[in-house]
């Protein structure tokens, strides 16, 4: 089964596979455009979740990332399942960079129209991720959430080295260094460990976790199914007043990874992109 977020209603995009996947999409309380996207899709092995922030300030914001989340979901799911879900992964999100940067190529008014992008595919109790821009993947496990992802903007980039006021706090805290559609070849991080039993995964924009502490998305998530959780979240924030767009994808885990990769493999899989 696959699908890509259509229109719950006339305010929220709603994309569920089943009750331990879902994602959700809210323009927020101050604005009647929504330039997030997130989709789902499940085969027998795996689930796929997808979450794209369109870059404001540019015309087709919106269609970047509805292209982004529409093209790696019909990228993975047309690729071998022997490539490997990570490379799967990547290369779908190679080819939706590819769409994007062409497609703002040929039509004027969106020659500089990109997005944020956070994919992720959970398949044996391994997550795999492909990640550009400032959209996030938590992991929350045993009462704690962890942000496993970096921020690609000006700001994160100084924290990481020492320089400046802490990211939260500076003003390019906003900027990306990093999207989708603006170069031929995206610069993707690749990400991947082992699951366990009750683990939560969260990806969401950062219209969400700028009006949420972590604290607050991890007790909004606890206890609920994936669906629930994603309402959860969506009302919390928008109960505060929410300048920016609303998206939040969740994926409840239910069983351990069943196999232990040796280190030799784990190296070669990452050398090669799978």
């Amino acid at each position: 089964m696959a699908t890509t977020a259509g229109e719950a209603d006339a305010s929220e995009r709603l994309d569920q596979a089943d009750p331990l996947v879902a994602a959700l999409s809210h323009p927020g309380t101050a604005r009647e455009l929504n330039e997030d996207a997130c989709g789902t899709h499940c085969e027998a092995s795996c689930s796929l979740v997808v979450v794209a922030d369109g870059v404001s300030g540019y015309e087709g914001g919106e269609i970047a990332s509805q292209t982004a989340v529409e093209v790696l979901i019909r990228a993975f799911r047309d690729s071998p399942p022997a490539w490997g879900a990570l490379k799967r992964l990547y290369r779908a999100a190679q080819q939706a960079n590819i769409e994007i940067h062409d497609r703002a190529l040929v039509v004027t008014e969106l020659r500089r129209m990109s997005t944020t992008l956070t994919a992720v595919v959970v398949q044996d109790g391994i997550l795999y991720a492909a990640h550009v821009g400032d959209t996030r993947l938590y992991l929350i496990r045993d009462g704690s959430i962890v942000q496993k992802t970096k921020d690609h903007t000006v700001a994160a980039d100084r924290a990481r080295i020492g320089l400046g006021m802490r990211a939260k706090d500076h003003p390019d805290r906003w900027t990306l260094t990093r999207s989708l559609g603006t170069d031929l070849i995206a610069a993707i991080d690749r990400i991947s460990f082992r699951l366990t039993k009750g683990d939560t995964l969260l990806v969401c924009t950062d219209g969400l976790y700028n009006v949420l502490e972590e604290r607050e998305l991890r007790e909004q998530v606890a206890g609920k199914d994936a669906r629930s959780a994603c309402h959860a979240l969506i009302e919390a924030a928008n109960a505060r007043g929410t300048q920016d767009n609303l998206t939040a994808a969740v994926l409840n885990i239910t069983t351990n990874a069943s196999t232990t990769p040796s280190g030799w493999r784990v190296a070669l899989d990452k050398l090669l992109g799978r």
